[in-house]
């Protein structure tokens, strides 16, 4: 099959000029896939920690400290309001060189954090601060008599907010976090800029090496849209497997 695969790309290349190595040449599919599968490894933890972040952030905005409120609606304003570019060249450049480096398993000194870890820092706190306005208004559309009623049968505000509040807070905001989480797994490109081989760093040292840019310019477009075409999917079953009659837009009447 590998065989068939191969003879089927360089025909292509001699018949059509379309030159996809990544069809033939060995090294460049393992760098391509591996491009992928970096992608996915960020994308997936960058949700993740995104979501973690958004929850309690959305939790803390409602408490009782205003040292904690205004520590949240700090970081939400400095999160939304600044580039996530920069925001990568802040941690990677500016808080990674004042860090201490430490001794790796060969005895040399480097980094306390690699390139691929301050991405997804950068991305999740990126992502996070939306995450938080999004839960916020998720909680909002709540009404007030739910919660009352939660209080008057024994819930402490946490498990209020963790049994009742959040259930039904996350089905209002589904569609708004889904076009999150999207524009998030988008924005993982932007960590080729330190360097992290996700599949736009490595499908530029194949186009590169190979002269091959509008072919693997096009197959970078396809694959990022099949990924978002594989989010939206699942964010979508997910939403109509939530649906609860009045809540969100899988409601009904």
């Amino acid at each position: 099959m590998e065989g068939a695969v191969a003879d089927f790309g360089r025909s292509l290349y001699e018949s059509t000029g379309i030159n996809l190595t990544i069809l033939y040449d060995e090294f460049d599919q393992k760098r391509f896939i591996s491009g992928l599968g970096m992608t996915i490894y960020l994308s997936s933890l960058s949700l993740i920690f995104s979501l973690i972040i958004g929850i309690v952030g959305a939790w803390a905005q409602g408490s009782p400290s205003r040292v904690l409120r205004y520590s949240i609606n700090g970081f939400i304003t400095v999160f939304r309001n600044t580039p996530p570019l920069v925001q990568i060249f802040f941690f990677y450049f500016g808080l990674g060189a004042i860090l201490p480096r430490v001794e790796d398993a060969d005895g040399m000194m480097g980094p306390l954090f690699t390139n691929v870890q301050w991405a997804i820092f950068s991305l999740s706190l990126f992502a996070g601060a939306f995450n938080i306005e999004i839960f916020r208004s998720g909680i909002e559309a709540v009404p007030n008599s739910t919660k009352e009623a939660a209080t008057a049968l024994g819930y402490t505000r946490l498990g209020t907010y963790r049994h009742i509040v959040l259930p039904l807070a996350i089905r209002v905001c589904l569609p708004a976090l889904n076009n999150n989480l999207v524009n998030l797994l988008k924005t993982t490109s932007l960590a080729y800029a330190i360097a992290v081989p996700e599949i736009t760093y490595v499908s530029k040292q194949i186009w590169t090496d190979s002269q091959n840019v509008p072919t693997m310019m096009t197959l970078l477009l396809i694959t990022y849209v099949s990924l978002v075409g594989v989010l939206v999917f699942v964010m979508n079953r997910w939403e109509r497997s939530l649906a609860i009659p009045g809540y969100g837009q899988g409601g009904g009447k």
